[in-house]
Parts: structure tokens; C-alpha cells; sequence
């Protein structure tokens, strides 16, 4: 007998505008988006500063915070406060902030409670002799809070070429932006604390300088990070499935799907989002369904059987560890 409540979940996502932001989450995606320029989707997110209405199914007009906190038998009764991914695409016309997040430990200190950042980008798209920033030289606080004192970003930073399907992890400690022109999938732990190190010389819509965050962040960058030389992929495909990194927080994946394939869908959870192509996406439990097409976002929760998927299509895929 199918069971409803253990269908596939579809958020609405919550949109957010950056200075920085552009109109590819419309233009290339088709979102209802509004007017301006539009930095950030949310599409799979719990968190108070973008929590996801349900548009249908069995929990149609709740969000999903209201599902972790009230039916936590969805998520396969994991632990938590709060639901801990977020799924996230980046729209960067300009250049982010150089900024750098937080570990969980020195976040629920320093900033009532919350979770750190650990995170990780997957590039949906990238201008032409476009880069990234990841990682920077400094071997210690003293000779990082000189640099930045003497605007020293160029010997500072550590800058690769970034393209269309490299992947990026990004530990708490590590200095990074992402520079005008990318697009990017982003998988994160549910936090939204950002210190600012850099932000070159811009003002917001105040026409001030946003704020800048040296001494959090002389706190927080590791100085030990080995910084990489390249986002390619060289992790196997094995049977359409790539795994792009496992870490304490959460594990994604890779899901290339040519023709049918199923996933058994043993975790608490798992969140899912399109990135290219279309096709089908049915849960075993509750027999329906559903056309999914690139921009289509969805949870497929505890208990919810096999993970039937049909079409051609590339989904991202994560999960609690």
C-alpha cells in the first residue's frame, strides 16, 4: 500500500538579493525570481533566514523546519536542533567577499549558538578564464594580519582556474571567494555565518562599506590548510555514481542517470537537486511519479523504499554521513 507521507519532498526555494548577484537564477533556470540582482537560491533550507514552504504532496503548505521539528521519523529520527544541510545555487555576476567561516566550536561560542560552515562547490558554469579563490599564504595570525593591513590580496591569496564540473571543498579556516562569472551548486552545513575579510573597496545599497570581520577571522583560518591547484574531479565513477567528498557533516555525490536507475535510499535522508537534463523521480513507498527537470530540488525521506530514477539527467546528491 503507498504511503503519501513517505513521498518525495519538494521545497520551494527562498531567494535572496547580494550586490554581487545577477538574473542566471531566472534567465538560466527559469526560477520565479524577484527583481534585482539576486545572489543566492535556497532551495533545499531550514534555516531562519530562508526556511523552504513545501508546494506539495502530504506536507503541502508547511516548511521544513515545521517537518524536522514535528516529524522528525521523516529524517530517520536524526539528532539535532535543527535540520542540518542546505543546499544553496550561487549566482556571482561580481566577485564575492574574500571571506572565511567558522568550525562548529568556535561558532557556538562566538555566535550564540549556531553551527560552523563547512561547505563545498560543484560548478554548474564558469566565464571563460574565470578563477576562484581558495586558501592563502600566511604561515600565522602575525604575518596574515599584516598582509591584510597592507593590502597585500595578490601575494596573499591562492587563485585556480575554475570550470564547469570541478568540485571544491571548503573547510572551515579556509579563506575563499567565488569570482564573478560562476555559477555554482554549494552544499553546507546549516549556518549562515560569514566573516568578511575583504571586500574590494564596495559599499552596499547604504552607500557604505559593508562591514569587515578581521580579527573573527584572524581567529579562525587555519594556517596549516594545504591549499589545492585545481577543482578537477578524479574521485572513480562507479555505476553512474561519483563520490565528490565524504566529511564529518555530510557526504555528496554525483548521480548520472542515462536511461533508469535506482538508488536505495537506506539513509536518514537525502537531498537531491538536478543540475542537468530531465526525467523522472518516483519513491518506492509511495508510488507516485514526479517529472524533474534541471532547477528541481527534493528530499527523499526516511522510509521512502527505493529511489526510482528515469530520464537523462546529472543530480547532486547528499547526505548525512
Amino acid at each position: 500500500m503507498s504511503d503519501p507521507t513517505r513521498d518525495l519532498i519538494f521545497p520551494t526555494p527562498v531567494f535572496h538579493e547580494k550586490i554581487w548577484g545577477g538574473r542566471k537564477l531566472a534567465d538560466d533556470f527559469g526560477y520565479q525570481i524577484p527583481d534585482g540582482a539576486i545572489g543566492e537560491c535556497w532551495a533545499i533550507s531550514a534555516h531562519p533566514n530562508g526556511d523552504c514552504p513545501i508546494e506539495r504532496g502530504a506536507w503541502a503548505g508547511t516548511h521544513l523546519s515545521e517537518l524536522w521539528e514535528q516529524h522528525r521519523e521523516l529524517f530517520g529520527g536524526a539528532e539535532g536542533d535543527r535540520f542540518p544541510l542546505l543546499v544553496k545555487i550561487i549566482d556571482a555576476r561580481e566577485s564575492l567577499s574574500v571571506q572565511v567561516h567558522p568550525d562548529d566550536a568556535y561558532a557556538a561560542e562566538h555566535e550564540n549558538g549556531s553551527l560552523g560552515k563547512r561547505e563545498c562547490w560543484y560548478v554548474l558554469d564558469a566565464d571563460p578564464d574565470t578563477k576562484i579563490t581558495i586558501g592563502q599564504r600566511a604561515h600565522d595570525r602575525a604575518e596574515l594580519a599584516r598582509m591584510i593591513e597592507e593590502g597585500r590580496w595578490g601575494e596573499l591569496l591562492n587563485r585556480v582556474p575554475c570550470h564547469a564540473g570541478d568540485f571544491f571543498p571548503i573547510e572551515p579556516g579556509t579563506m575563499h571567494a567565488i569570482e564573478g562569472g560562476t555559477l555554482i551548486l554549494e552544499t553546507q552545513q546549516s549556518s549562515d555565518v560569514t566573516y568578511r575579510v575583504y571586500d574590494f573597496d564596495r559599499v552596499g545599497a547604504d552607500g557604505k562599506p559593508r562591514p569587515l570581520h578581521i580579527e573573527q577571522s584572524l581567529d579562525v583560518v587555519d594556517y596549516d590548510m594545504k591549499a589545492p591547484e585545481s577543482g578537477e574531479v578524479t574521485a572513480p565513477e562507479v555505476d553512474g555514481v561519483t563520490e565528490l567528498m565524504e566529511c564529518p557533516n555530510f557526504v555528496v555525490e554525483r548521480v548520472r542517470v542515462s536511461g533508469e536507475k535506482d538508488l536505495e535510499q537506506t539513509w536518514p535522508f537525502l537531498c537531491a537537486s538536478v543540475i542537468e537534463g530531465a526525467g523522472t523521480a518516483c519513491a518506492d513507498a509511495a508510488g507516485q511519479t514526479h517529472e524533474v527537470a534541471r532547477g528541481t530540488h527534493f528530499l527523499a525521506p526516511s522510509g521512502c523504499g527505493t529511489l526510482r530514477l528515469s530520464g537523462d539527467m546529472t543530480l547532486i546528491v547528499s547526505r548525512l554521513p
